[in-house]
């Protein structure tokens, strides 16, 4: 982990996280795998059954494994380090992957189970026997459900590592690819309770109008997901600061300094699940020398370390304060 000085005085610290990063590729392991065996596995009953219901459940889990080999490669990719064509490193990498994995979950399963439902309630379908659908579902969930368990044990963890709830930390979190497995994992329960809802219909009412609402069903959840995810991927493609709490507590460490009069202009940025960047213009004592400025540097990069371990790079650029421009007659910057 990095943290530089910049303006006066740069340094650098190495500290790893590793385990953290390990657990979130662990977590899309086995939602992939879980998912693959899942969607072949729909498929079969799909086709056997004659349920669109069924056959979008297929095309959600199909989109579901894709999208976790598309988080993976965000996972991978953006643990890179930096280098001299990329000075910040890949991290925002990561967002760039995850966004391509929020449209194809909405291309993939959405607008397939969507089109399906449709499908069906204007042309029927001819129902088959339900059983090895059933048996499918029932499999279907408890894999799901282990996943899903595995995902929500990393967040909770991780909630509790920042002090916040479960629902507040999904919300916010620059995680996105755990964020992304819980949300897909709930959606496909939900989506798998959608198609057992058809399935029993359609059996009770010999309608096949029961299996078109169910996918339309499927459809609209995997649009919703789709539209959260590619959300909270473009705020942090586009730039995210970090929370306002945060972004008050570093102004508070930064004028803790000795030679610091004040704090003129604060920009943070989130760049990774694990890393954020750190500038401000700072007002220094007129009376301070070069070196006392240069240690103030230091000594500031080094306190926002120790509170803000994810704060991986502090740049500070001493400025004239506001009184002094004034006596100077010179604009605010």
């Amino acid at each position: 982990m990095d943290v530089r000085a910049g303006g006066a005085g740069e340094t650098t610290e190495e500290n790893g996280d590793g385990e953290a990063g390990g657990e979130s590729v662990f977590t899309v392991v086995v939602a992939a795998a879980a998912n693959l065996g899942i969607a072949l596995a729909k498929a079969v009953a799909g086709v056997i059954s004659g349920s669109s219901a069924m056959l979008s459940e297929a095309a959600h889990s199909f989109a579901d494994t894709v999208t976790e080999l598309l988080l993976l490669t965000a996972l991978k990719r953006s643990e890179k380090p930096a280098d001299e064509d990329h000075p910040l490193g890949y991290g925002g990498e990561r967002y760039v992957w995850a966004m391509l994995a929020a449209v194809a979950t909405f291309v993939g399963g959405a607008v397939f189970s969507l089109y399906d439902g449709i499908h069906t309630l204007v042309a029927g379908e001819e129902l088959g026997d339900p059983l090895v659908s059933y048996i499918v579902l029932a499999v279907a969930f408890l894999l799901e459900g282990f996943s899903l368990r595995t995902a929500v044990k990393q967040a909770r963890g991780e909630a509790a590592r920042y002090r916040a709830s479960m629902g507040t930390y999904l919300k916010h979190t620059s995680d996105t690819a755990v964020k992304a497995v819980v949300m897909e994992d709930s959606a496909a329960l939900a989506g798998l309770v959608f198609a057992a809802g058809g399935l029993l219909g359609g059996q009770l009412t010999g309608s096949g109008v029961w299996d078109g609402i169910a996918s339309l069903l499927i459809g609209l959840l995997l649009l919703w997901v789709a539209w959260v995810l590619g959300r909270s991927n473009a705020e942090l493609l586009v730039g995210r600061p970090l929370p306002k709490p945060v972004r008050d507590e570093i102004r508070v460490l930064l004028l803790e300094g000795e030679h610091v009069e004040g704090v003129l202009e604060l920009t943070t940025l989130v760049q990774g699940p694990r890393e954020a960047l750190v500038a401000a213009k700072v007002d220094f004592r007129d009376a301070s020398t070069a070196a006392q400025i240069e240690w103030a540097c230091e000594e500031a990069a080094a306190r926002l370390r120790e509170r803000f371990p994810a704060v991986r790079r502090v740049y500070l650029d001493p400025t004239p304060g506001f009184a002094q421009r004034r006596t100077e007659g010179l604009s605010p910057w």
